[in-house]
């Protein structure tokens, strides 16, 4: 049997859950939220009954009827939006570096971006934002539930979170119903085997979404991270042909062990179930199929479309990293933002990264199950620690 690090071998960032803290299905339409319990076959556990009375509540008395007034007063100028040229879509396997690209890129104000408050409430964020938002952040943590990231509802987030709050098909409902064999939606983490109907639907909800930021925003482009994204390049391009894709990998050492903390502290604080299996095989799992739709998309995409960096040299050399972005993706002008992201840099030395120790037979694993990610990005799969 595998053994994971024990606990007390661990330093893991975060903060220590309270039944006050936002979830994500809190922001959720009754319709949404609908859609979510029946795709877990209505599997609640009874010590989450009172959690999901509340989303219930919230979800008739304040969130369906906050998304028909947003409908009814912006509806139209969403629709009629146009975008302020194609999103950039920083894409990578969790805990590889997303979030931290994702602030550096936001240093340029001539992008925008999906906050919190918007994937939390995506059905309603723009006519919420000055009433519901500043109650709803009193009772935020200062901090991610994984690790010392800066938390808040103006944060960047993925917008993956956005999408299953919109009632679209996603793999992270099964980060509410983690005992459900984690199989809800699986085809939506590359959209390969989706029917051409349904990933239509899926683009117009992302579409629908990014439009909505760009009209807050007052027509600045979109920058978006999401981890998923990383095997669906060619389903995205169908809808945005001229879309720029920013990749950043990690030594596969680091984000095994990170990726399992993530899944089972999401499924814990947001979860509907109480996790009781291990995650391990389904980041096994998950990585190898993103992989494989990644190295076959991205010959679709040409040379000003797609940069790839390591977390490493990002972490090493900011600065210089993110001239590099700029110039093979053409985004402009790198000299208007160089000060910004060196502040940024300056900002995060103090940053306290999580630790994490494996035992041998563990790291074998990964070296075997996940060698062609360690042949492709060029790290040693020498399982020794």
């Amino acid at each position: 049997m595998r053994e994971m690090p024990a606990k007390n071998q661990n330093e893991v960032g975060g903060y220590k859950d309270c039944f006050w803290y936002p979830r994500f299905s809190d922001g959720m339409t009754l319709s949404a939220w609908r859609k979510l319990l029946a795709a877990g076959n209505f599997r609640i556990a009874p010590i989450r009954w009172g959690m999901a009375i509340i989303i219930t509540l919230l979800a008739c008395c304040c969130n369906s009827p906050a998304a028909f007034l947003q409908r009814v007063v912006y509806g139209k100028r969403i629709k009629k939006t146009q975008l302020a040229g194609s999103p950039i879509f920083i894409i990578g396997h969790w805990r590889s570096g997303t979030t931290l690209l994702h602030e550096y890129l936001i240093r340029d104000n001539r992008f925008s971006f999906a906050d919190t408050f918007a994937c939390f409430a995506p059905s309603h964020f723009i006519i919420s934002r000055y009433t519901l938002r500043p109650i709803a952040a009193l009772l935020m943590p200062k901090k991610r539930p994984v690790d010392n990231m800066e938390a808040g509802f103006d944060r960047p987030q993925e917008d993956e979170f956005a999408l299953m709050s919109l009632g679209l098909p996603s793999p992270y409902r099964n980060i509410l119903f983690p005992n459900n064999g984690l199989q809800i939606d699986a085809d939506y983490l590359t959209l390969r085997n989706v029917p051409q109907q349904e990933r239509q639907r899926w683009l117009d909800g992302i579409e629908l979404f990014i439009k909505a930021l760009t009209l807050l925003s007052s027509g600045k482009r979109i920058v978006l991270k999401s981890p998923p994204h990383t095997g669906r390049i060619r389903t995205l391009l169908e809808r945005f042909p001229d879309a720029k894709f920013v990749h950043i990998y990690r030594n596969p050492y680091a984000i095994f062990p990170s990726t399992v903390n993530l899944w089972k502290r999401l499924s814990k604080d947001e979860g509907v179930q109480r996790p009781k299996n291990g995650f391990e095989d389904y980041v096994f799992e998950s990585l190898n199929t993103m992989y494989e739709a990644f190295d076959e998309d991205i010959k679709l995409l040409k040379a000003e479309q797609f940069c790839s960096i390591a977390y490493s040299e990002l972490t090493a050399s900011p600065v210089e990293t993110l001239e590099k972005i700029y110039a093979d993706l053409q985004l402009g002008n790198f000299e208007d933002v160089c000060n910004s992201i060196a502040d940024y840099a300056a900002s995060q030395k103090s940053y306290k990264k999580n630790k994490f120790s494996m035992d041998t037979k563990l790291r074998e694993e990964i070296a075997v199950r996940w060698q062609r990610y360690f042949e492709r990005f060029g790290f040693d799969n020498e399982p020794a620690a």
